[in-house]
């Protein structure tokens, strides 16, 4: 059995069983058949957006954060202009591509000894500086997470620990109006 394409100069033939690429390509050669497909591919698209905006956490502008193993809770402003997270880091010294350094009194002053994975480059209105890059481990909401943090010393600044878009894109939604929406309950974590 034959199909023919209607109101066209040329007959177009697909023989029925020929196969789903000479009914696409049919398809695609109509006006019709054009707008039907892009159509079907956008909803498509959409529709796995809905699906996954769904199964993110909500958390608010500022969150409780334990950093691991150490165990270190500590209050974290969610940037979502930051591109990367940015952890407190007093007393910072490089060597042997090892990064030493401190956390903040305030948080136990742990002395920290971690590699460094790479060198970023940061820019803000006043100044451009390089600094080193660290993977860390961090428990945020019911979620571990494993990213990598730049080091500077945040001594100037409310919160010891941004946390950039790097974090938040495959797990969170922000919601600017709310704080401490979700204390860290990861499983490995015992609550503190």
């Amino acid at each position: 059995m034959d199909i023919l394409s209607a109101g066209s100069s040329s007959s177009f033939k697909i023989k029925m069983g020929s196969g789903p690429k000479r009914f696409r390509e049919y398809l695609l050669s109509r006006p019709v058949g054009l707008t039907f497909f892009f159509m079907l591919t956008l909803s498509i698209v959409f529709a796995g957006e809905e699906t996954s905006a769904a199964e993110k956490i909500t958390i608010g502008e500022v969150e409780e954060v334990i950093l691991l193993p150490w165990r270190v809770k500590l209050p974290a402003r969610i940037d979502t202009g930051a591109a990367t997270s940015s952890l407190d880091a007093r007393e910072l010294k490089v060597k042997n591509n090892i990064a030493e350094f401190k956390l903040p009194k305030k948080y136990g002053g742990a002395l920290l000894r971690l590699p460094v994975t790479d060198w970023t480059h940061v820019r803000g209105a006043d100044f451009k500086e390089r600094r080193p890059v660290v993977e860390i481990t961090l428990c945020m909401g019911p979620i571990l997470i494993h990213t990598q943090v730049t080091l500077n010393d945040r001594s100037t600044v409310r919160y010891p620990l941004i946390i950039g878009r790097n974090v938040l894109k495959d797990n969170f939604v922000v919601d600017c109006t709310a704080s401490n929406c979700f204390p860290p309950s990861c499983p490995e974590v015992p609550s503190q």
